[in-house]
């Protein structure tokens, strides 16, 4: 897919982000469509079935977690990017909780949220070799990357795009200790900009979800300064 025919649905009821980040997105060659509330929002994203969605937590009426909640009853693919003034520990793991991808605080640099989306593309675009799904499984969790789920028991949870791809990352060097900065390096690249920050909340949602005793967790494991490890 091209960069001209990616397809970015902004949830945001302030007229003047809206337009600040439509030139911003157009001007990158992306297809921009915009709603100006929860309701529609939602409405929207099933009808354009668009490649990315940039999604502001205070919206009248129906809330931006609920959106986030309502996208994702019915698709757990697409990435939602949270732009918001929370800033809050717990509102950002509430956002992830409910099905977003990345977390943005307002003020931001539109530099940054332009690396964030190109990261993002960047991640999703589809690999050649890939032939089938791709299976991981942790302790009584089996997830899918290519989904963004994962499966404990019965029930089916969203893990989202940056989740998974952390989780992916400490698969890959299961066992050992991988630092920080590494994850960062691998899931977001050097000019997204995240924070070392973004890595803990994206852990405390895995653990949530896949530690049966998330404050006392047997497989992804804080390896004190050195960063996280997964073990089976």
């Amino acid at each position: 897919m091209s960069e001209e025919a990616k397809r970015i649905l902004i949830i945001e009821d302030e007229t003047d982000l809206v337009l600040g980040l439509t030139d911003a997105f157009e001007f990158e060659g992306y297809q921009v469509d915009y709603a100006q509330t929860g309701e529609l929002g939602v409405q929207k994203a099933e009808e354009i079935s668009p490649n990315l969605i940039v999604l502001d937590l205070m919206l009248a009426g129906m809330n931006g977690y609920n959106v986030c909640k309502a996208i994702r009853h019915r698709d757990t693919v697409t990435p939602i990017l949270i732009l918001s003034a929370r800033s809050q520990e717990n509102d950002i793991i509430r956002g992830l909780e409910a099905g977003a991808d990345d977390y943005m605080t307002k003020p931001f640099s539109i530099g940054e949220l332009l690396a964030r989306v190109r990261a993002i593309f960047r991640r999703i675009s589809p690999s050649p070799d890939r032939s089938s799904s791709r299976i991981i499984t942790v302790g009584d969790a089996v997830i899918n990357i290519d989904s963004y789920t994962a499966t404990v028991g019965n029930k089916q949870v969203d893990l989202g795009f940056y989740a998974t791809a952390i989780l992916h990352v400490l698969h890959d060097k299961r066992g050992e200790p991988v630092s920080r900065d590494d994850i960062l390096d691998a899931v977001w690249g050097i000019d997204a900009n995240p924070t070392n920050r973004t890595i803990d909340n994206f852990i405390l949602k895995l653990r949530r979800v896949l530690e049966k005793n998330p404050a006392k967790p047997k497989h992804i494991l804080t390896v004190y300064g050195q960063g996280y490890k997964l073990t089976q």
